[in-house]
């Protein structure tokens, strides 16, 4: 402690000569001020001691101001500090990548668990935007966008996704669900076919079906129907020969999908950031 107040102490006299220098100033015709050496020499690094910064070095220049009064040598010294990672590493890198974790959690819960998975989604996503003005404070005030940043933004990111993917899965398996309760309600009424506009009677195995668009579901997939969209997500639409070579996709499996997709984005993430942030 008392070499970083003397460390401080030391700055706050170069300031003060600096400004005694620029108070009783001379012009360049009257006094030229140079460096004794080359460089300047400081006394053994180890002994300046910052707690959130290491000492680099220091390095001097000289400069002349052009000014209406004339010329005037200006000496410089600038102290090079690197800023040490570890306490950023534990309050804001380790929680932000443990939280974005945890929200992986929500892949594994039962997809008919809508209150714990809704839940988990939400805590995730107010804790890492808790993490991001945490760190904040601690930094400069700066428009830019650094390093830290990026790496919080894309943590919140993953988190959100995780949250939206669960949104997803739960609108189209809960529509799918009220379209079977639909169906079995249908069968105990009588068979009563009520044509209306925009509709088609299509007769399979002498049973004429109604073809007919439902809002909430989608189109009916039939043999031969032709089908614009690429993806398709349902159930039903998995078998008829205008499914050749369209890719099909099953909304029950999103989870098993994600509980691949976002680890490994988020591995190779952190591979390109780390290694951009440290050696580049």
């Amino acid at each position: 402690m008392e070499r970083q107040i003397s460390f401080q102490k030391h700055l706050y006299l170069l300031k003060q000569i600096k400004y005694e220098i620029n108070k009783n100033a001379y012009p360049r015709n009257e006094i030229e001020y140079k460096w004794k050496k080359t460089s300047v020499e400081v006394a053994d690094p180890k002994y300046w001691r910052l707690y959130q910064f290491a000492f680099v070095g220091l390095r001097n220049t000289t400069e002349i101001s052009h000014t209406l009064s004339g010329d005037y040598i200006i000496m410089t010294i600038f102290f090079d500090l690197s800023r040490r990672m570890g306490y950023f590493t534990i309050q804001t890198y380790i929680p932000c990548i443990l939280t974005v974790v945890l929200s992986w959690v929500s892949f594994w819960i039962n997809k008919d668990a809508v209150p714990a998975r809704t839940s988990l989604g939400i805590t995730t996503v107010l804790t890492m935007t808790t993490l991001s003005t945490i760190a904040r404070k601690s930094l400069p005030k700066v428009s830019y966008v650094t390093a830290m940043d990026l790496f919080v933004s894309v943590c919140f990111i993953f988190v959100f996704a995780a949250l939206m993917e669960y949104g997803t899965l739960h609108y189209f398996t809960s529509n799918k669900k009220g379209n079977k309760e639909k169906e079995k309600s249908s069968k105990h009424k009588p068979a009563v076919i009520a044509v209306h506009p925009r509709s088609t009677l299509i007769a399979i195995n002498n049973i004429n079906h109604l073809q007919q668009r439902d809002e909430n579901y989608g189109y009916e997939c039939l043999e031969g129907k032709d089908c614009t969209s690429f993806f398709c997500c349902f159930e039903d639409c998995r078998t008829g020969s205008w499914r050749e070579g369209r890719i099909h996709i099953r909304v029950a499996k999103i989870d098993s999908y994600s509980r691949i997709f976002f680890p490994t984005a988020f591995a190779l993430f952190n591979l390109v950031y780390w290694i951009g942030y440290l050696y580049l």
